[in-house]
């Protein structure tokens, strides 16, 4: 059985032989920890893949992201980098007048300028489920664009030329998606970023008004191109994880720690595939690897019948050692809990 063999049967809820292997690398891991990389790779190969795709700089764009310092990306969007390795934030949101709302355009040009050839040629290449990453992600992008307080207010007030930006940000991810539904990847990644451990950043009932139908449009075209749909959140997002079931998200990767797993796990194991993950604040960085292992654990005793639904996903940042990356797959590998049989 292949890689991709392995997760298409995990995503349709079919036993398999194991739980697939997903590692995210964070930027700065390449150069800094290219040993380890290699190790892991050898021990615990992945079985998803992401195309060795990037979009061309916009016109926008100044710098280099990742790097101390600040950069702008080909939206516009000015962030502040303290530590290498990350992404950094935005401080200064570039929308803020009503003028500059309404005469924000997309930067159209990345789709414009984009060829998806080489995309095709590596999906022929591997064995392996190619998932693709997009832009999309229309909360956080509009946030990042007028500020997260000021998003929140206006949206809450039902203000026009907000939800005006909104459709405008919707119309390019649709193109985007489009695009991409028409590539030979297995799966496509949407996200958004709903809020903290305590709960969503917007009530419930608002979150189904303006974001649950340009998600359920996103669902659509995937589907429409055969693929299959995968959703990235941070926070606690159980308030509104069966609306994303409902719509047609296939995985769903998002703090479980946050979360009561448990719960979740009774209502939607079987519906969705749990996309991971083990907590990569805490645990993964900070912890032992016996503390790594009884959170792995904790997973498969709620979601882990060997039939398929769950994918051993986790993040590999800058000051996460080696060892609880290794706990964690090896983990994973382990016979199934008894009374989990």
């Amino acid at each position: 059985m292949t890689s991709r063999d392995l997760v298409i049967k995990t995503l349709n809820h079919e036993a398999a032989e194991r739980v697939p292997r997903d590692l995210w690398i964070l930027p700065g891991m390449e150069t800094a920890r290219a040993d380890d990389l290699a190790e892991i790779e050898v021990r615990y190969p992945k079985d998803v893949l992401q195309p060795s795709f990037k979009y061309p700089p916009g016109t926008r764009a100044k710098g280099k992201p990742c790097r101390v310092g600040q950069y702008t990306d080909s939206w516009g969007c000015t962030w502040h980098v303290s530590r290498r390795g990350t992404t950094g934030e935005v401080t200064d949101p570039p929308l803020v007048r009503a003028t500059e709302i309404d005469q924000y355009q997309p930067p159209l040009e990345l789709l414009d300028e984009t060829k998806l050839g080489k995309v095709n040629r590596e999906c022929a290449a591997t064995s392996r489920f190619m998932l693709a990453w997009t832009e999309a992600r229309p909360f956080d992008r509009l946030r990042w664009l007028h500020g997260t307080e000021a998003t929140l207010k206006d949206l809450a007030q039902d203000a026009q030329r907000i939800r005006n930006l909104l459709a405008r940000l919707h119309e390019f991810f649709c193109r985007e998606l489009q695009m991409w539904a028409g590539t030979d990847v297995d799966g496509i990644v949407f996200r958004d970023d709903w809020g903290s451990e305590e709960g969503l950043w917007m009530p419930p009932e608002l979150w189904r008004d303006l974001f649950k139908p340009l998600y359920k449009e996103y669902c659509d075209i995937i589907h429409g191109g055969d693929k299959f749909v995968f959703f990235h959140s941070a926070g606690d997002i159980s308030d509104i994880f069966s609306d994303l079931v409902k719509i047609g998200v296939d995985a769903v990767n998002s703090q479980l720690c946050a979360m009561n797993v448990e719960r979740l796990a009774k209502r939607f194991r079987g519906r969705v595939t749990f996309w991971g993950e083990i907590d990569h604040q805490h645990t993964l960085p900070s912890g032992t690897p016996e503390e790594v292992r009884k959170a792995v654990l904790r997973l498969r005793k709620a979601l882990d019948f060997g039939s398929g639904g769950v994918i051993a996903q986790c993040r590999w940042g800058m000051d996460t050692p080696i060892r609880n990356i290794a706990a964690a797959f090896d983990q994973w590998m382990l016979p199934l809990p008894m009374h989990v049989v």
